[in-house]
C-alpha cells in the first residue's frame, strides 16, 4: 500500500462515504483504509478509535448541515419568507460528495435506528430544525399552532422528497418551494376551516 499524508478530514470524508454506501457497519478502519489505499496506522494519528471517528462524524453533520445553515440565515436581513425560501434552497442544494453527498442525511437517519447515541443526536437536530422553521413561520405572522404545523409539513416533506429525489421521482427543491408558496398563501385564511392566524 502506498503511503499518503492524510488529515482527519480525509478520514472523515471517507467515513461518510462508507456510511452512505454500506451503512454503519461499513464504518471500520480496515474498510476505510482500503478505500483510501493506506495502512490502518494512519487512522490512529487522527482518531483514538472508531467511536471517536463516529462522534466526529455526528459533530460535523450537526455543525455543517444545521448550525452553519441557521447561522448564515440569521445573519441576513431577509424577510421571513425569503429566509424560508433560502433555507429550502440550502437544504436541497447539491451536497458535498466528499461527505457522502445527498445520501448522507438518509444514511444518518438509518444509522439512528440502531444506535442510541446517533438517535439522540438526530432527535436533537430535528428539534432544532423544527424550532427554527417554527420561528420563521411565526415571524411571517402565523399563530403558534399553525407555525408548528407548517414547520412539520415542510420538514417531513423535505425528508420524504430527498428519498424520492434520489430515485429521480421528484425534484425536492421545486416541490418544497411549491409547498412553501401554498403555505404562505394560506396566511389568514384556511379554505377548509375559515380563520387561520
Amino acid at each position: 500500500m502506498q503511503q499518503k499524508k492524510l488529515n482527519s478530514q480525509t478520514w472523515l470524508q471517507a467515513a461518510f462515504r462508507a456510511l452512505t454506501s454500506g451503512g454503519p457497519a461499513a464504518i471500520k478502519v480496515e474498510v476505510i483504509a482500503r478505500d483510501l489505499n493506506v495502512s490502518k496506522g494512519s487512522f490512529y494519528w487522527h482518531f483514538k478509535n472508531v467511536p471517536a471517528l463516529k462522534s466526529q462524524m455526528l459533530t460535523h453533520w450537526k455543525d455543517t448541515a444545521t448550525q452553519a445553515v441557521i447561522k448564515d440565515l440569521e445573519k441576513t436581513a431577509a424577510s421571513p419568507a425569503e429566509k424560508l425560501k433560502n433555507l429550502i434552497i440550502a437544504a436541497t442544494s447539491g451536497r458535498d460528495d466528499k461527505y457522502g453527498g445527498v445520501l448522507a442525511e438518509a444514511a444518518i437517519r438509518d444509522w439512528a435506528r440502531y444506535d442510541p447515541e446517533v438517535s439522540a443526536t438526530v432527535k436533537q437536530i430535528d428539534s432544532k430544525r423544527l424550532d427554527f422553521l417554527k420561528v420563521l413561520f411565526l415571524e411571517y405572522g402565523f399563530n403558534d399552532e399553525n407555525s408548528i404545523s407548517h414547520a412539520r409539513l415542510i420538514y417531513a416533506s423535505l425528508i420524504g422528497l430527498q428519498a424520492l429525489s434520489h430515485h429521480d421521482l421528484a425534484n425536492s427543491n421545486k416541490e418544497l418551494l411549491n409547498l412553501l408558496s401554498i403555505l404562505l398563501k394560506t396566511k389568514g385564511q384556511d379554505p377548509l376551516h375559515g380563520q387561520l392566524t
